[in-house]
């Protein structure tokens, strides 16, 4: 029987909570990938925009899965794509996050900034930064109340690491949602400007989006109209799956990455699709379970 992965050219894979939380790589996540890759390409696609692929690629080499910087696709790349698109060339941006998130604003020749006095910039764009603080999020709020435009590479509440779940970007901009009235375009997964980077970088749309949380790798496959695999290791859980908007539900849910590597447990078309996740409990670890029909509507 095929495999999983051999139904598609290309994985779309998240990072955190899918091949590792923080410095900690998942267990066996490495080696299913590596398994006989047989030519699909691999693009890890990350929510997270406080690091620049090269960064990225390299922690993964690390922590052994094959990557190399073209194949990382970023939320802090599809932040400034969004910005290029919007202003004018030499736009000033303020940036609420890392230095790396400035330097992608700068590659697509817009001026990044973190303080103004007079004139207001032309935008802001905000990722996640361990170091942000009040006077960030102030700058951002002046700026904001000013007219300025707003994207936000992602708005994830939280950040799996190796402690637990820690506060995301999507909790520092609702800090600024509060603060201003305004709401963001929003560049990153459930928002279809990542997914297809990612598919533009991939070459193909024979994709399976991996990822471990719902309301953004699985709800955002289903936006762009590809099929997913919810993996159990990081954010979402069993039991928020079985209540799950349709929006949320995903093609496959299993335990971790080693189902890619074997032909999934196949959907019956008579049942209550639900009902499939009780399989995940007698006997099948390490095998995808069909949560609902492949190439059906989302039920």
């Amino acid at each position: 029987m095929t495999r999983l992965r051999d139904r598609y050219e290309a994985l779309l894979l998240d990072l955190d909570g899918t091949l590792y939380r923080g410095p900690v790589v998942i267990e066996g996540a490495p080696e299913a990938l590596v398994d006989d890759v047989g030519g699909q390409r691999l693009v890890y696609v990350t929510n997270n925009a406080s690091r620049a692929p090269k960064t990225v690629a390299e922690h993964l080499s690390e922590l052994g899965f094959p990557a190399s910087t073209e194949d990382v696709v970023t939320s802090a790349q599809a932040a400034a794509g969004l910005l290029a698109e919007r202003l004018s060339p030499g736009s000033t941006v303020l940036v609420v996050g890392t230095d790396d998130l400035a330097r992608e604003v700068d590659a697509v020749g817009l001026t990044s900034i973190r303080r103004f006095d007079e004139d207001a910039p032309a935008a802001v764009v905000q990722g996640h930064s361990p170091q942000t603080a009040w006077p960030d999020l102030a700058e951002a709020a002046y700026a904001l109340r000013a007219g300025a435009l707003w994207v936000a590479a992602n708005t994830d509440r939280t950040l799996p690491n190796e402690r637990g779940l820690a506060p995301g970007n999507g909790s520092m901009v609702a800090a600024l949602v509060a603060a201003s009235d305004r709401e963001p375009i929003v560049a990153g997964k459930p928002y279809a400007p990542l997914l297809e980077d990612a598919l533009t970088r991939a070459g193909t749309r024979s994709a399976l989006v991996v990822g471990d949380r719902m309301d953004t790798d699985i709800e955002g496959a289903n936006r762009v109209g590809l099929e997913s695999l919810l993996v159990l290791t990081g954010v979402s859980t069993l039991d928020e799956l079985r209540a799950a908007p349709p929006e949320r539900v995903p093609t496959f849910v299993a335990d971790s990455l080693a189902a890619l590597n074997h032909p999934p447990l196949e959907f019956d078309v008579d049942g209550d699709p639900r009902q499939a996740l009780a399989e995940l409990s007698v006997g099948n670890p390490g095998r995808a379970v069909t949560v609902r029909a492949v190439d059906s509507e989302i039920r």
